[in-house]
């Protein structure tokens, strides 16, 4: 499974440091990629329809969003998976980091969103969203500092994360009613 992951992992990162439009392209959406989809989602809590049911869909994107990053650091305690530039599985484009590579937080972070709206039914919402985390996950890879398996992780604790807070956060008790009715 490993050289699998290995093989993967290097035909998107192969073209790394031979194209500079495509390497400041992929290193821009690494990098703003993530802020990018939360301020698309903070934007939409103003809304022309944005009712009690969008608003607390937006609620839950957001704790979605935190619990699948609360979930990766959980995970790390006990899985310390190197960096694919730091045994040479990779061309690295940007400043090396010192955290382990399993799971992809940038991935968790995206398709929690994209999954949180899915799982509320916003499927509008959700592909759009969906079709912008998986090219902030492929960047993460073709910069060369995740495999395939860390985002397909970061993409699994995104989906337990939002089907958790689809479980746990009910629309119309007296918090969601009360931050939903904020501005």
């Amino acid at each position: 499974m490993y050289n699998l992951d290995v093989a993967a992992t290097q035909a998107i990162n192969h073209f790394a440091g031979e194209f500079r439009v495509a390497d400041f392209g992929m290193i821009w959406i690494s990098t703003i990629g993530v802020p990018i989809l939360v301020l698309a989602v903070a934007i939409q809590w103003w809304r022309k329809d944005a009712r009690p049911h969008v608003r607390h869909v937006l609620l839950a994107v957001g704790i979605s969003f935190l619990v699948g990053l609360a979930l990766n650091q959980l995970i790390l305690l006990f899985v310390q998976r190197p960096r694919p530039y730091a045994i040479g599985v990779t061309h690295l484009l940007i400043a090396k980091s010192t955290d382990p590579s399993f799971p992809s937080d940038h991935a968790t972070a995206s398709a929690s969103i994209a999954f949180a709206f899915l799982l509320h039914g916003m499927r509008k919402e959700s592909l759009s969203f969906l079709a912008a985390a998986v090219v902030i996950m492929v960047s993460r890879i073709y910069i060369g500092t995740h495999y395939v398996s860390d985002v397909a992780g970061g993409t699994l604790t995104a989906f337990a994360a939002a089907a958790l807070v689809r479980l746990l956060f009910r629309e119309g008790t007296a918090v969601d009613r009360m931050i939903t009715g904020i501005f």
